[in-house]
């Protein structure tokens, strides 16, 4: 019995370390149905070994001003004192 869940778990391995992708249906239904053949196993392993493709992140300018070290209020570029709270910049 031990050995037959161990074979299942080894069995259905690419499909446990592929449950956090994007594509986890596909690589679960293509380790259900042609896991059995070696070339079917290896190929849903390294889909769900491999990594996802990358969230390219949109990058915004950031503002010539500066931040004032007391409250944190963004003040103009040239200030050298806050305008919220008068302090020095």
């Amino acid at each position: 019995m031990i050995s037959f869940l161990f074979l299942m778990l080894l069995y259905f391995l690419p499909a446990i370390l592929g449950r956090d992708k994007s594509d986890a249906t596909g690589i679960f239904l293509l380790n259900l149905f042609l896991g059995w053949t070696l070339v079917g196993w290896v190929a849903a392993f390294i889909w769900a070994i491999a990594s996802d493709r990358p969230h390219y992140v949109r990058y915004v300018p950031v503002s010539a001003g500066h931040f004032c070290s007391q409250c944190g209020t963004l003040g103009p570029a040239g200030a050298h004192f806050c305008g919220a709270c008068g302090r020095s910049v």
